[in-house]
């Protein structure tokens, strides 16, 4: 019946303004996609940190560090996610952005870390008298950087399609320094196309997914540096033309850059940051090379809000005096918002840290999808994350353990995401 009195009343408009109207009201409902990113290297050169303990002051830099988003919109959802070169990259920080960013819900937008072991403090870790060597001042410039690249990627959004692929990369670019084979060797790729003007046809944005430690460099040789990123993001531009973006996945344990060398010793130089940055940047092209195009696909996001028990001494003083963690910790629990997206086929959750590689597996046979993403250390950056049956049961497992929130983080972790995949759509085209 409403139908019918719409196309009554439509009929007695002049046929120009109708066509008008029908073109605007389908173009909302069309997937719209839009990139941006800011350099963010300090000037002059400040400390770096690769973890808990004094950050080393950078004499030299190797590459620029960025801060990169891409926005997804269609009809009344909008989407951000976002990727700074940091180690992690707090909530307490991520909300000052969010809360610059207007025209997208708060909760849609998701910040992650590459971690990168070569960038400034961005938890200001402090020292055992409470006092820490982060820069503040130019945090808080990172923090509007951050908005105004999420910003200019929603006003320079425009009509998208979208290609996707999951496949195994090869080549030597990473392994799990505790058991080697025991990484998730799937990268996974989602590229948007443009559909008319001067980015049809072209890629607008292309998004890499894959656990990996990006801690060639390290943070002892007083180097600036987004680590093996910055190569893979200047390989996927220089060929796409388009920006590229990566989120990590679940790296933990210690799942890291493959640069052992013949005779036992490791290349930390920003040769192999090419080597393998390049490396993985040719197979995710490879990947998504001849993944068939998804011609405006749905998008979906939800979250929650979770909270976490803390048993480590170490982390509870840590937040306790960290100018840069209060608010969502009580002395004894801290929380943070987990996501889920649907974009075309791809299902996405977040991990808020470094989670093992048997969960991150364990997650994804449980998505139903063939596109499963892990967008780790997203939103937080809380340590390893360990099944209870893993935590401090190994002494190869002593440091993860003693830098994780506790034996509980990974019981709570996955049942909460296998909560918001069930009571969530299942990702469609």
């Amino acid at each position: 019946m409403r139908n019918s009195l719409y196309l009554a009343r439509l009929s007695k408009l002049p046929l120009l303004f109708i066509s008008l109207l029908l073109s605007i009201t389908n173009q909302s409902q069309e997937l719209k996609i839009g990139s941006a990113k800011r350099t963010i290297t300090p000037n002059p050169l400040i400390s770096v940190s690769g973890g808990v303990g004094a950050p080393k002051m950078a004499t030299e830099k190797k590459g620029d560090l960025f801060v990169r988003a891409v926005v997804f919109e269609k009809g009344n959802e909008k989407i951000a996610i976002v990727n700074i070169d940091n180690l992690g990259w707090p909530s307490a920080l991520g909300d000052k952005s969010r809360k610059l960013i207007k025209d997208i819900p708060f909760n849609n937008i998701l910040i992650s870390a590459t971690h990168t072991h070569s960038a400034p403090d961005a938890y200001a870790f402090p020292d055992e008298t409470g006092k820490h060597g982060a820069n503040l001042e130019y945090l808080d410039w990172c923090v509007v950087q951050i908005a105004d690249a999420v910003n200019e990627a929603l006003h320079k959004s425009e009509l998208a399609n979208l290609k996707i692929a999951v496949g195994n990369a090869e080549g030597k670019i990473a392994y799990n320094y505790y058991a080697p084979e025991l990484y998730d060797p799937r990268c996974g790729v989602i590229q948007a196309i443009g559909v008319k003007g001067k980015n049809k046809d072209k890629p607008i944005a292309t998004l890499v997914n894959y656990a990996i430690h990006p801690e060639v460099i390290g943070n002892e040789q007083n180097i600036l540096s987004p680590d093996l990123i910055g190569p893979l993001y200047d390989r996927i531009e220089e060929k796409t033309g388009g920006m590229a973006i990566f989120i990590n996945g679940a790296q933990g344990g210690m799942v890291t850059a493959d640069n052992r060398l013949e005779n036992g010793k490791e290349a930390s130089d920003w040769q192999e940051c090419i080597r393998i940055g390049n490396l993985l940047a040719d197979e995710a092209l490879r990947i998504i090379k001849n993944a068939p195009l998804q011609i405006n696909p749905t998008i979906y996001c939800t979250y929650k809000k979770v909270v976490f028990p803390i048993e480590s001494e170490m982390l509870k003083f840590i937040l306790q005096n960290s100018p840069l963690t209060r608010g969502s910790f009580d002395g004894n629990s801290i929380s943070t918002t987990l996501n889920l997206l649907n974009i075309g086929t791809a299902q996405i959750v977040t991990i808020p840290g470094e989670a093992l590689p048997n969960i991150g597996y364990y997650l994804k046979r449980n998505m139903p999808t063939e596109h499963p993403f892990l967008f780790g250390l997203t939103n937080d950056a809380f340590g390893y994350i360990l099944t209870k049956e893993d935590f401090n049961s190994f002494e190869r497992y002593n440091y993860v353990s003693r830098t994780s929130l506790g034996e509980m983080t990974g019981g709570i972790l996955t049942s909460e995401l296998l909560d918001l995949i069930k009571n969530s759509p299942q990702p469609k085209e």
